[in-house]
């Protein structure tokens, strides 16, 4: 097991090496320090010495790649890309465009994001597995022909729809919740329960369709017959053994959420002005702060192969066969 996790470990930091290099690209090279300069200090009228200023301030008066002004390994030392890739490997994201420290927004940030997303994933997770289960229980009755239905609306439905139309029946009509906001206190209950309500309708929709299929799929296998015709039944069989054997499938459609547990959702912290990551992100776009984006982008792609990884391991804890390969 451990020579596995080192192997993943390994093709993990590969892949973030080469995430590295495909950002700096897409920010410095494309994208060049001038022009974050004159977008940041207001057009094409800004002054040669304004934008030397503005690099000089933020470092990005260097070179990009190679230094020729230098002799050795200075060469490559003093460059844009040798230092903001070595502070950003340490997780030392340095100071916004507009001169905020990011490491303490990131840090400040995360905790709202986190009591959105965490009980949103559990509690989607939780309902659509067991739902799920019903469909798969009473296939081909009314009951899963007119669930299936129900999820095929809940997919057409936009989030944006559920949001709207949650703010104004339980805010503007009802007057049960506030419309948006934030409080770190103990009443935050009441600017959370809306927004995690309507992630977990906005999604279940598409994972009961993907748990059922994964079950009736798992259902139709030989390993069911034979349980049954030992004497199980039908609810053992489906607990007992269509469920953990269908729990890889399951783990795999969930990797792409774990980022989503730390990075926060763009659109709901938006709309109920909750001071999140996604809110952080979307404000830093508007506002063309490159270094915050960069960042983000950064802390995402880390996330994204860790829940890679710690997928691997539920693979390997589930299936030893796959650990042995």
């Amino acid at each position: 097991m451990i020579r596995y996790l080192l192997r993943k470990l390994g093709y993990g930091c590969l892949i973030l090496l080469g995430i590295n290099i495909l950002t700096f690209v897409l920010f410095f090279k494309v994208n060049t320090p001038d022009d974050m300069a004159r977008m940041q200090l207001g057009g094409k009228r800004v002054t040669p010495e304004a934008i030397e200023k503005w690099k000089s301030l933020r470092g990005y008066d260097q070179p990009l790649f190679f230094n020729d002004s230098k002799n050795g390994v200075e060469q490559v030392t003093q460059t844009l890309f040798y230092k903001t890739s070595t502070q950003m490997l340490r997780f030392d994201f340095g100071r916004s465009d507009a001169g905020r420290d990011i490491n303490e927004e990131i840090l400040s940030r995360a905790g709202p994001s986190l009591a959105l997303a965490l009980p949103s994933f559990s509690v989607g997770m939780a309902l659509s597995i067991l739902i799920a289960l019903g469909l798969a229980f009473f296939r081909g009755s009314y009951l899963d022909f007119w669930g299936t239905v129900a999820c095929v609306v809940l997919m057409s439905i936009s989030a944006l729809f559920f949001i709207v139309a949650g703010q104004f029946l339980l805010s503007k009509v009802l007057q049960w919740l506030p419309v948006s906001g934030y409080s770190s206190g103990a009443d935050v209950w009441r600017f959370l329960i809306m927004p995690i309500a309507i992630a977990v309708i906005a999604s279940l929709g598409g994972q009961v369709r993907f748990n059922r299929a994964v079950f009736l799929e798992e259902i139709d296998k030989d390993y069911v017959r034979t349980a049954k015709a030992k004497g199980l039944s039908d609810v053992q069989t489906l607990l007992r053994h269509v469920l953990p054997n269908a729990m890889i499938p399951i783990i795999s459609s969930s990797v792409a959420v774990i980022p989503l547990l730390f990075m926060g959702s763009l659109i709901s912290e938006s709309f109920f002005s909750i001071p999140g990551l996604g809110a952080y992100l979307i404000s830093a776009i508007g506002a063309q702060d490159f270094a915050i984006v960069r960042s983000m982008v950064f802390v995402g792609s880390v996330l994204y192969i860790v829940g890679l990884i710690l997928t691997d391991l539920c693979y390997a804890w589930a299936d030893p066969r796959i650990r042995l390969s």
